[in-house]
């Protein structure tokens, strides 16, 4: 092993104790007293480093404007330490989604491409030391007790990792170790091409979007996967009931959820099944959207980073927090869902027309949920005062859309809103490697103001 790999090796190990062992407070004070401390250094030693803040003397950190993924794009080589123009760094990323390597690096910074899903793709800078304290914190954060002998042991067989995305990254094969045996499986390849690869590895691990578990499980029942992981990670996607119970169905194993954007690693489950937002390593301040503080939109400062500054950041998803406290006794938010982004809640005027007001990502499932193995499938697109439904049913579809459309306006009348217009179509399958995305706001009603 070359002295290089087993200084990454070292930090990885490092940042896997201190995240898992250290790092757990019994309080919620002496969390936000290890954030203060924290975000001190970073506001004073690392922000500085960067062009965008290397004149501001910057103490509280509310004293910094909101920034956003336009924000970042706008001034790209602002907001690293490295300097690195998005000109330079743009050409090497697009290089690899197009050839499908993902190795390369410029220097000891990996390039890697946003999925997207908000119209606009963005690119993350992560160097070598914080692709090694990833993979530390990673690990320390979602491995199970009765996996950690497969990744401490050097007697035991390596801990086997299957890992569905659209893309690769070195940020993820940073895993990849003497005790990891790590696969990765190209979601743009398809489903089928990956089953004898993965059969074959036997994972213990495996990782993919909530649409590819179920994918899997059905594969599974059909007795195409003999695969029995013990552990299951979803990714990238809202984790609905519906995907839930079918991995449960296949592998006897509940699904978990990693909650990881461009923007970092933002969330876990715990060993109690709640997902918890990553706080010991980031700093979250909730954007209420509503007066009972219920959802908000998170604004990240991530006070781990070191080359890409992600300071007030405010990310367009939509978390509901969770209304009793995790019996795990960990003191980060818990959070019942992530229930999508900004622009999957649909917008309706008042029964006095007065006002819009927001019909929330779970409110809609659940109301769809009630139609139970009858409805497969579906989407709901808005555009001002119309939503086009686009549906697949187990039979019959046209007494499916008179039952939805009952559903809808029952829903509206609860709420105290004008049902929109509706038209119904056919769904038809997004590409495996497209993110999931049921609801999709494509314009505000007119003439109306917006009220959480």
């Amino acid at each position: 092993m070359s002295s290089e790999r087993l200084i990454g090796g070292l930090r990885s190990a490092l940042s896997f104790i201190d995240s898992r062992y250290r790092l757990r407070f019994s309080r919620r004070d002496q969390l936000e007293a290890w954030q203060a401390k924290q975000l001190k250094h970073f506001l004073q030693r690392i922000l500085p480093k960067s062009q965008r803040f290397k004149d501001l003397k910057v103490i509280d950190l509310t004293e910094l404007p909101l920034m956003d993924k336009a924000t970042l794009m706008d001034d790209f080589a602002g907001f690293n330490t490295r300097g690195l123009s998005l000109e330079q760094v743009l050409p090497v990323a697009r290089r690899a989604e197009d050839s499908r390597d993902f190795s390369p690096t410029l220097g000891d910074i990996t390039i890697g491409l946003s999925s997207g899903t908000s119209g606009n793709q963005g690119v993350f800078l992560v160097s070598a030391l914080e692709r090694q304290r990833w993979a530390g914190i990673l690990l320390a954060r979602t491995l199970p007790r009765h996996l950690l002998p497969r990744l401490l042991c050097p007697w035991r067989a390596p801990l086997r990792i299957a890992f569905f995305l659209r893309a690769n990254s070195r940020l993820y094969t940073t895993l990849a170790s003497r005790r990891i045996d790590f696969a990765f499986h190209d979601l743009t390849l398809g489903l089928d091409v990956s089953f004898e690869r993965l059969n074959t590895q036997s994972p213990d691990v495996l990782v993919a979007p909530a649409t590819v578990l179920q994918g899997l499980a059905e594969a599974a029942l059909a007795g195409r996967l003999t695969i029995r992981p013990t552990h299951i990670l979803s990714v990238a996607e809202v984790l609905e009931c519906a995907d839930a119970d079918a991995v449960l169905a296949a592998f006897g194993v509940a699904p978990q959820q990693i909650y990881q954007a461009s923007e970092g690693f933002l969330g876990y489950t715990c060993e109690k099944g709640t997902l918890h937002l990553n706080e010991s390593h980031l700093h979250i301040e909730p954007d209420w959207l509503d007066a009972e503080h219920i959802r908000f939109q998170p604004i990240i400062t991530d006070f781990s980073r070191r080359t890409q500054m992600i300071v007030r950041y405010r990310l367009n998803d939509i978390l509901r927090v969770a209304n009793t406290h995790c019996a795990c006794g960990r003191v980060e938010r818990a959070i019942a869902a992530v229930e999508g982004r900004a622009d999957d809640v649909l917008w309706l005027p008042d029964l006095e027309g007065s006002q819009l007001l927001a019909l929330y990502p779970d409110v809609l499932r659940r109301t769809f949920l009630m139609h139970g193995a009858t409805l497969q499938e579906y989407e709901i697109h808005q555009q001002g005062l119309h939503w086009q439904i686009n549906l697949q049913a187990a039979d019959d579809y046209a007494n499916l859309c008179v039952a939805l459309s009952a559903s809808i306006h029952a829903l509206c009348a609860q709420q105290g809103l004008q049902p929109p217009a509706l038209s119904f179509g056919h769904w038809e399958a997004p590409p495996l490697h497209a993110k999931r995305r049921r609801l999709k706001l494509l314009q505000l009603p007119e003439d109306w103001p917006c009220t959480y």
